[in-house]
């Protein structure tokens, strides 16, 4: 099975990235089977930042996208949504990758969940 997780909600200020995160997480732990696929777009594309200093009271995102990272899961980040936040030239966590919307459609067609924070 392949399982899309598209998080639109940036790292901090709400729960949304930190949720999708750990189930993405959860379900690559206890299903290893599953391929686990992340894409990042809107103010999501933030949740890729390299050397983030987490907000007192909030979870380590790029700690969670770490983790996810070395359990398997592919990460991509809309390349036009962190052109327009200013983070395209800004280092990613190792292993996310800048996509496409055609990547994203195509990840789409190809997995067998779907699911948008």
């Amino acid at each position: 099975m392949k399982a899309l997780f598209i998080i639109n909600d940036g790292p901090y200020g709400s729960e949304k990235a930190y949720n999708a995160l750990r189930m993405a997480n959860q379900l690559n732990k206890e299903h290893p089977d599953v391929e686990v696929r992340i894409f990042l777009m809107a103010d999501g594309a933030n949740c890729a930042i390299a050397s983030q200093t987490t907000p007192n009271g909030y979870y380590n995102i790029e700690r969670m996208l770490r983790l996810s990272l070395n359990r398997g899961a592919k990460v991509k980040v809309c390349g036009s949504c962190a052109d327009a936040r200013g983070l395209k030239n800004l280092p990613l966590v190792e292993g996310a990758e800048i996509s496409n919307l055609k990547e994203l459609t195509n990840w789409v067609v190809d997995s067998d969940k779907v699911l948008t924070f």
